[in-house]
């Protein structure tokens, strides 16, 4: 099937989403939402890998055998996943050491995989850079969405900046920085999204 630009990014951000629609990359969604700088260093992360990733492995898709494609595929997702670490470390090193251990499982990340082998080992070099950022930002605005609902409720900051309301008459709910919390908000997403998506395909 061709595909044009519009298309791949039309379907990794909102048709066939990373995580609402195909339930992928969930690990890191339940695990880095609660503060929205661990978010957004994570999703700066993914993007990165799927982009680069995906534009290397399109390039090498006719000189990769394919009995070893899939050790290849995760050599080179392996190899950006090293930089982007170096660079977070660098970077953020206070971050870096909660989400660090989340970083490096980027390389089996089943976002990354799955688009490396289901769309840039068949597709042209530039389409599978699109599809990778399409990707990486589909997972990304789910992410930012309950890390930014997460941190309120929980801590009553955003960014690590006290809301007001916090010394006022705000009382944290304990459960948005525990896991649960951000299982039920994918949960809530999720619903929500899928069922705006039905609508729009009905009409």
């Amino acid at each position: 099937m061709a595909y044009t630009p519009k298309q791949v990014f039309l379907n990794g951000i909102w048709l066939d989403n990373p995580v609402f629609r195909q339930v992928l990359g969930i690990c890191s969604t339940l695990a880095v939402t609660n503060l929205l700088a661990n978010t957004l260093f994570m999703c700066f992360g993914l993007i990165f890998t799927t982009t680069l990733s995906n534009l290397t492995i399109s390039f090498l898709r006719d000189y990769i055998p394919k009995r070893i494609r899939m050790i290849v595929q995760v050599l080179i997702i392996a190899c950006y996943v090293m930089i982007i670490d170096i660079i977070i470390k660098a970077l953020a090193p206070d971050i870096h050491h909660f989400i660090g251990p989340y970083v490096g499982l980027i390389t089996t990340n089943c976002i990354v995989m799955g688009r490396a082998e289901a769309f840039a080992s068949q597709n042209k070099p530039l389409l599978s850079m699109y599809d990778g950022i399409a990707s990486g930002v589909g997972y990304s605005l789910v992410l930012i969405f309950i890390a930014s609902v997460r941190e309120p409720l929980g801590f009553g900051t955003i960014l690590g900046m006290t809301l007001p309301a916090r010394d006022v008459w705000w009382h944290a709910w304990t459960i948005m920085i525990m896991p649960p919390g951000a299982f039920f908000m994918l949960g809530l997403f999720t619903w929500f999204a899928r069922r705006w998506l039905t609508r729009e395909v009905k009409r």
